[in-house]
């Protein structure tokens, strides 16, 4: 029997028969996985066909959260949205933080489980275990605001807390994302799927706070915690003051921030115009997710020009995307782009680099102003990348080329523009040139989702922290074992547990899994060992894996764009880096090696009977997969 930080049970609603039911989590589901990600992915691989439609009534968008949820821990109100991507046909799990995650906790469920497709855009209240299927025909065409506040002010409760899609979800957008408060589950087209389901939102309040097992072990865990975000250098001196676009200055001086589709990376820079100085002067304020502390996220104001009056907190993947990746170096364009995107419920990392790829085959002819209506699609000509937002959200004109990402986009162009498309698994690339960085690259071209950052983050290249151990950034070597080490890690600690992954690097990097020990244990009642927690994170990996491998992914899926393999950095402290196939190769092998899996990339029978997953060796098997 669970013995505290879980609610204990498991919310399935089918949206097809408008009805609901109740599940028990299970104490082995709850050691198994412990929570988040964990929960989202082992529910995809035993209940959702891999070789599903992502956008069929067969696919399933999982809600779930982690035992520290709720409590009083730091930065840790977090929740994974778990899905059948539609943009990459793999694994899609997209995190957010925010209000809602402490909610659904409250509300009394670990996970919500949406089935089937409703007959009219719908939205769900959800109160004192009760699920109510409301009519959101109204609703439709809202932003993501604007839907939020219509419910709120519907149910005279402000504190109601909603999740929701924009317009671009509802347009099934391959890069649409789910929106909660100001957080996004974004990246992979989640949103997509919930637009699928014929879902506009989900509004819950609760009032049940979770239990804690051993109080004074836990305020001793949480202690060390706030002390490590007290004590950082960087939690409240900067981070703070600055959040994310912190690192902006620092890829820039490692030559490894991204420019003009990754062509000009060393080359261009912009920080003047669009760094953290320029952006400081635009600061109002900053938004706190619940129980934290630091409160990174900045609240910038568009001040001059067509843009001004114009809100957003504009993170360091939004200057990348909507600044590097298109050659913009116009801060209030940046602004006024990501508020269009959380407004339409967009991804700003996949609608930027969309953008900066077609306008690199602008530029090289590959398509033309009879192509983009009329638009002149030239590096750094930010009044047509925000237009193109707004096309892309409503599938207008070139925006319908576009509306469904970088891949998609490429194959309806042709003309050979696949060529220029920066994504793995067809996810684009984040902010941080893999040339540059070669374990932080190869989690891009390994994570269970495509190129993602957040699925292995190698902040030993990235600023130089010696942990486990110190590392050229440059080396080939040893990055196979490394980004296990950190997928693993991340899996666990903050995807499952959870916690923000910004205050884990910053303030418990040296302890983070006997953070995440203490904590669990003392909110739960376990006795999990630290080589037990590692072993939950391995264990997601190769549940996320199977189900990959059952989706029909193979070894030459985890790769790069030609231009990461073939054109070295022409300029800055990266320069002549380039990651030809031979690497790639010298670290898969490793890679697969470390992790027990054949070099074909399919996890082995011994790995997966270690891990206690014999159900997954009898769906290899029977698909003729092992």
């Amino acid at each position: 029997m669970l013995k505290g930080g879980y609610a204990g049970k498991v919310l399935r609603v089918n949206l097809s028969k408008k009805t609901f039911t109740e599940e028990i989590l299970s104490e082995q589901m709850a050691k198994d996985y412990i929570g988040g990600a964990g929960f989202g992915i082992a529910y995809l691989l035993n209940e959702v066909p891999a070789d599903i439609d992502p956008l069929s009534e067969a696919n399933k968008l999982i809600f779930s959260v982690g035992p520290l949820t709720g409590t009083p821990t730091p930065c840790a109100s977090r929740m994974s949205v778990v899905a059948k991507s539609p943009l990459t046909g793999a694994v899609g799990m997209c995190s957010a933080g925010g209000y809602f995650p402490a909610e659904m906790k409250f509300l009394g469920y670990d996970s919500i489980i949406i089935e089937g497709k409703a007959d009219e855009l719908t939205y769900l209240f959800i109160k004192d275990g009760k699920v109510s299927f409301r009519s959101a025909e109204r609703l439709r065409g809202t932003t993501t605001v604007d839907c939020q506040q219509i419910i709120k002010d519907d149910h005279k409760d402000q504190n109601i807390r909603i999740t929701c899609i924009g317009p671009a979800g509802e347009k099934m957008s391959k890069m649409s994302n789910i929106i909660n408060e100001k957080r996004a589950a974004g990246r992979k087209g989640l949103g997509a799927v919930m637009g699928s389901k014929n879902l506009k939102a989900i509004a819950i309040r609760g009032e049940t706070e979770p239990k804690i097992h051993d109080q004074a072990a836990y305020e001793k865990a949480r202690k060390r915690l706030l002390d490590g975000i007290k004590d950082s250098p960087v939690s409240y001196p900067l981070f703070s003051k600055h959040g994310t676009p912190l690192v902006f200055g620092n890829l820039w001086q490692l030559g490894m921030f991204p420019a003009k589709n990754f062509s000009a990376t060393g080359e261009w820079s912009g920080i003047d115009k669009i760094g953290i100085e320029a952006m400081a002067k635009q600061r109002i304020g900053n938004y706190h997710c619940y129980y934290c502390p630091v409160g990174c996220s900045q609240m910038k104001i568009a001040k001059s020009g067509p843009y001004a009056g114009a809100m957003s907190e504009v993170e360091y993947e939004s200057i990348y995307s909507f600044g590097g990746a298109t050659g913009v170096d116009n801060l209030d364009a940046i602004i006024m782009s990501d508020k269009m995107c959380d407004d339409y419920g967009l991804d700003t990392i996949s609608v930027g680099v969309t953008i900066g790829f077609a306008m690199e085959l602008y530029e090289k002819g590959i398509i033309t102003k009879e192509d983009t209506d009329g638009e002149e699609l030239n590096f750094g000509n930010y009044k047509a990348m925000v237009d193109l937002i707004h096309k892309i959200a409503f599938r207008e004109g070139f925006g319908e080329v576009l509306a469904d990402g970088t891949d998609v986009a490429a194959k309806r162009i042709g003309k050979g523009a696949e060529k220029y498309a920066m994504t793995v698994k067809g996810l684009e690339l984040p902010g941080y040139d893999p040339r540059g960085a070669k374990a932080h690259g190869f989690c891009y071209a390994t994570s269970y989702t495509g190129a993602d950052h957040n699925r292995g983050y190698a902040f030993q290249e990235i600023f130089g922290v010696p942990i486990p151990y110190e590392v050229d950034r440059f080396a080939i070597e040893g990055k196979g074992k490394l980004t296990k080490f950190n997928q693993d890690t991340r899996n666990v600690t903050c995807d499952s547990a959870p916690m923000c992954s910004f205050l884990s690097d910053q303030a418990c990097a040296g302890f983070l899994v006997e953070n995440t020990q203490d904590l669990v244990n003392a909110v739960c009642g376990f006795d999990f060992t630290t080589e037990e927690v590692l072993q939950v994170g391995e264990r997601i990996t190769n549940a996320a894996k199977v189900f990959n491998t059952l989706a029909g992914f193979k070894r030459t899926d985890d790769t790069y764009p030609s231009r990461i393999m073939e054109e070295a950095i022409k300029e800055g402290e990266s320069k002549g880096q380039v990651v030809p196939q031979a690497d790639l190769d010298q670290m898969l092998d490793e890679y697969y090696e470390d992790r027990g899996w054949g070099k074909d990339s399919v996890p082995t029978e011994e790995k997966l009977s270690e891990l206690g997953m014999d159900f997954a060796i009898d769906m290899l098997k029977k698909a003729g997969k092992m």
